[in-house]
């Protein structure tokens, strides 16, 4: 929205209107010592056109780099008119409906977006979102020590797989209610997390399995395996997944033999740009049995007394409403506009179009790990198969290398040093559908070159960067 300053006489009449003589007078009750004086370094003000110039050459300063970053947020296509509908002001301002039945279009919208995550990941229920998709995993994980009736204990099994970040905030969220979270080690060959690392808890009261799919390094799960092996120790298996994924690969309502009990993850993959890393959002999605303890709000369809189909709030059992303490959730959300776009994002792609999606992810990162793993030095990590990232490890520093590539407007991976340290100098790489064969093979070039020591204006690559 443009933004137009009041004029000096303007301002003089709201002063005049609240009894005061000047703006300062509204701050006379902040002490002398807290304020900061006069800001003698910012310069005088710009017009609206020498500021767009201004603005527009530093965004040229930072150039048009091409990403190969995914670790959970990935730089899809998003076709135009997602974002001309999403911007209508209908869309574009509406918020949580509050006074429910009012917001009939608001909540059609919504229900529109559950009934499309369930057909997608073959679940009952879908809630209206969540912040994103790490948080929701802190709920699912709360959700499934509310649920499971047959485990006394809060005892949650976290394949060390899972996404760094997804584990930190579950931690951070869930650590000081009393939850035990115990991190399951992955193989080293594959990737994955095997049957043999669960051998220890078979038998015990055991809450919950968390089993992503894919998992962070882009390798798939045992799922069914996995699945099967939490129901017969009588915990329940949460599912956290890639959307996109889910369209190609079993969903997590059919995984084992009785499916997931939960599901989880986030919809950035689904309309939503970058951005610096937000706003996201994320999904929640159950069995029906489970309902009742599903945070965050569920929107039903039904008739009104003339027959008509109307929209109301079927559950919402939030702490701003009638639950207070009791609340299933006193953090959980619903990211309206980002459901919103979501909803769009799906309705234009349709089942077809979001197979179309995941087949050129999955195709264009298996080229993009073909050729760089043909450069003398680098070499896969794991032999599991994989869906839309991989794991490379590198003769050279991995930092020193991120930021050699980054010189040359590419934005290389995802540096797993920090996180994972046993796996060495290795990077997580990921080409979505927007990667052409020419980007990919100017990736490879550039890394070949670096690796080799012929780019002189480069870093030096020491290996203890």
């Amino acid at each position: 929205m443009p933004f137009i300053p009041h004029t000096e006489e303007e301002t003089q009449q709201m002063l005049e209107t609240i009894g005061v003589s000047d703006i300062e007078a509204l701050f006379d009750e902040i002490p002398p010592a807290l304020r900061c004086g006069l800001l003698k370094e910012i310069p005088e003000g710009l017009s609206e056109m020498e500021i767009g110039q201004l603005m527009a050459a530093r965004a040229k300063q930072d150039g048009q780099a091409t990403c190969f970053i995914g670790a959970g947020a990935y730089d899809h296509h998003i076709p135009a008119a997602v974002w001309q509908i999403a911007g209508r002001g209908e869309f574009y301002t509406a918020y949580t409906p509050y006074q429910a039945e009012a917001s009939q279009g608001t909540l059609q919208l919504l229900y529109e977006f559950q009934s499309m995550m369930t057909a997608l990941t073959g679940m009952d229920i879908s809630n209206a979102s969540l912040y994103d998709g790490a948080s929701a995993l802190a709920e699912a994980v709360l959700m499934a020590v509310r649920a499971n009736r047959q485990s006394k204990s809060r005892r949650i099994l976290l394949p060390r797989s899972l996404h760094p970040t997804y584990r930190k905030v579950v931690k951070a969220l869930v650590g000081n209610q009393g939850l035990e979270l115990i991190e399951l080690p992955f193989n080293p060959e594959s990737g994955r997390t095997d049957l043999s690392a669960l051998e220890p808890f078979t038998g015990e009261d055991i809450a919950a399995l968390v089993i992503p799919q894919p998992n962070f390094f882009g390798v798939l799960e045992e799922v069914d395996q996995l699945t099967n092996w939490a129901h017969e120790n009588k915990a329940l298996a949460v599912g956290v997944v890639n959307p996109v994924a889910c369209s190609i690969l079993t969903p997590p309502g059919e995984w084992g033999e009785k499916g997931a009990d939960i599901c989880c993850g986030d919809g950035q993959p689904l309309g939503a740009p970058l951005s610096s890393g937000g706003p996201y959002f994320g999904f929640l999605c159950c069995r029906d049995k489970l309902v009742r303890q599903m945070p965050g709000r569920i929107i039903g369809r039904t008739v009104d007394k003339e027959g008509e189909t109307g929209y109301t709030l079927t559950l919402q059992a939030r702490e701003q409403h009638i639950r207070r303490s009791k609340a299933t959730s006193n953090i959980c959300t619903n990211q309206g506009l980002m459901a919103a776009v979501a909803t769009i994002h799906m309705a234009l792609l349709g089942a077809e179009g979001l197979e179309r999606v995941a087949l050129a992810c999955h195709a264009n990162t298996q080229q993009l790990s073909e050729k760089l793993a043909a450069i003398k030095g680098v070499e896969k990590v794991f032999s599991g198969e994989t869906f839309h990232e991989t794991v490379l490890k590198l003769p050279a520093s991995s930092k020193a290398v991120l930021r050699a590539l980054a010189n040359h407007q590419l934005l290389g991976g995802n540096d797993l040093s920090d996180d994972y340290p046993e796996l060495g100098n290795a990077l997580l790489v990921c080409a979505t559908e927007k990667r052409t064969d020419a980007e990919i093979e100017r990736y490879a070039s550039k890394l070949a070159r670096i690796l080799s020591g012929a780019d002189d204006v480069l870093c030096q690559l020491h290996p203890k960067d």
